[in-house]
């Protein structure tokens, strides 16, 4: 199985900037699409940004669009997410996600393997 461990989440003033990383076990990450969800308190889990296998396809919910930017590593086996201008509503725990590429069909994907998140907490 994947493996996966997020790292960079804290606490942050409204228009910070934060930038979280997910490190993988994946032998070969290019295998794999991924992506960021979150979820916040009374909220359902959402898909924030997915990316394919090669990073020539992104997505981004509308609401950190212009905000938000994924990218990844697979030399590092790593993928980012460098979140600017950040909003309280942004505070959520933050999930990073992954699906074998020929599974991949956008953030709705049924992404298979899950880190245990990073808390990311932005104040007025």
């Amino acid at each position: 199985q994947v493996q996966m461990v997020e790292s960079g989440g804290g606490l942050v003033q409204a228009g910070g900037s934060l930038r979280l990383s997910c490190t993988t076990s994946a032998l070969d990450l290019s295998d794999f699409a991924m992506g960021w969800f979150r979820q916040a308190p009374g909220k359902e889990r959402e898909g924030v940004s997915c990316i394919s296998h090669s990073g020539r396809d992104k997505y981004y919910v509308d609401s950190v669009k212009g905000r938000f930017t994924i990218s990844r590593d697979n030399a590092k086996n790593t993928v980012y997410l460098q979140m600017d201008s950040l909003k309280p509503e942004d505070t959520a725990m933050y999930y990073c996600t992954a699906l074998p590429r020929s599974s991949y069909d956008g953030c709705t994907s049924p992404f298979k393997y899950w880190g245990q998140g990073t808390q990311v907490t932005v104040s007025s």
